[in-house]
């Protein structure tokens, strides 16, 4: 919202949704199509070997670098033995269908943090000054929006993994499964972002917890259930990384002894990655328009194009050629615009709203200028 503009972002979030529930039907269709069962199985029938390449480093990259991790107190130390108490054993299944129990605790978790966030739009929100340009209709950093949206919503890397623990699975069942899944995904994701948006406007952040107060105890539960549904959602990602690596350099075959070291292995370089980074922003943009758009936009469409037989103007090839060219653009003028204009990121700190005793909210229209100018001087006088 903030990068995009209140109205364009909700128009813009609706979008993507409709582009996620119509790529993955597809991805299904040209599975069917083709006679394979894998993503990566139906780009190399389609696309051949450098298809399949370049499908398996975005389906590699994608989940391994979701997980930057960004609790403020003893962050490395929870790091570290989150990683080992709970990443790891849960990333050793080796059938994502026993992960099922543990993506609806996750799920349950949101809700109860979307809950949190809703409370606090009413009881914080009014005490924040508002920016100047907080109810624009569009920003000019409305396609950085569209990749952080994208790596909201994507999860095709495993829906054929998915598609196959259905029983009885057909095209006609999966579609009716993501409409569902994807309608509700989308009304929790816009629940989120105008909560957050409004109460925090312009001050928002690539990560949303960071911009309450330390000793807001009711955020503070919010973030523990964060922390936890990150925790039950990481091994599903880290079964898509290992399974590139399986399938590409294994034959799609693993040993116990393989399996195991090449999951801690996974995890091991993914604690690090997440030790070092400490801005959430700036992953969800890059990764959005580099491996997201490509995954959502550009290759199921250009599958479904090679391999569908259905005439020109038939519906799906038409969404098909408007998918693959917006998909392209998204991830080259996106690149380009996360590079030149990345995110603010507080790393930690905390937001001058957070000090009312040093701060007056009697004037709500103060410019961000203005805003910035009391913002350093309250630092002055803290470290005075």
């Amino acid at each position: 919202m903030k990068q995009a503009g209140f109205p364009l972002g909700i128009l813009l979030l609706f979008w993507v949704s409709f582009v996620t529930d119509t790529s993955l039907i597809l991805l299904i269709k040209g599975g069917a199509l083709s006679g394979t069962n894998t993503y990566q199985s139906l780009v190399n029938k389609t696309f051949g070997f450098p298809g399949y390449l370049l499908l398996s480093v975005l389906q590699f990259l994608y989940p391994f670098i979701v997980d930057p991790g960004n609790l403020f107190i003893g962050r490395h130390f929870i790091i570290v033995l989150s990683t080992i108490a709970f990443h790891l054993p849960l990333s050793l299944y080796r059938d994502i269908a026993k992960l099922g129990k543990i993506s609806l605790i996750s799920t349950v978790l949101t809700t109860l943090i979307l809950g949190i966030v809703i409370a606090r739009v009413v009881s914080l929100g009014p005490h924040i000054p508002k920016t100047e340009d907080a109810w624009v209709f569009a920003k000019p950093n409305a396609i950085q929006a569209v990749g952080v949206m994208s790596f909201a919503f994507i999860c095709h890397h495993n829906c054929f993994l998915v598609y196959g623990s259905l029983e009885e699975p057909t095209v006609a069942k999966w579609s009716r499964i993501i409409h569902v899944s994807v309608l509700v995904s989308v009304l929790i994701s816009m629940l989120f972002a105008t909560c957050g948006y409004l109460t925090f406007t312009g001050f928002t952040q690539g990560d949303l917890f960071e911009n309450y107060c330390r000793n807001d105890d009711l955020i503070t539960f919010g973030r523990f259930c964060y922390g936890v549904t990150v925790i039950l959602t990481y091994p599903i990602e880290c079964f898509v990384t290992r399974e590139v690596i399986a399938n590409v350099f294994f034959g799609g075959n693993l040993s116990t002894a393989f399996h195991i070291i090449i999951t801690v292995v996974i995890i091991t370089v993914a604690t690090l990655v997440s030790l070092l980074i400490d801005c959430l922003g700036i992953v969800l943009e890059l990764n959005g328009v580099l491996c997201a758009a490509p995954l959502i936009f550009i290759i199921p469409s250009a599958c479904y194009l090679k391999l569908s037989e259905e005439p020109r103007t038939h519906s799906d090839k038409i969404m098909s050629c408007v998918m693959l060219l917006v998909g392209a653009v998204v991830m080259v003028v996106g690149f380009l615009m996360a590079v030149a204009h990345p995110q603010d990121c507080t790393h930690g700190q905390e937001m001058f709203y957070c000090f009312p005793g040093n701060f007056s909210f009697t004037n709500m229209s103060t410019s961000h200028f203005q805003l910035t100018t009391q913002l350093s001087i309250l630092n002055i006088s803290i470290f005075q």
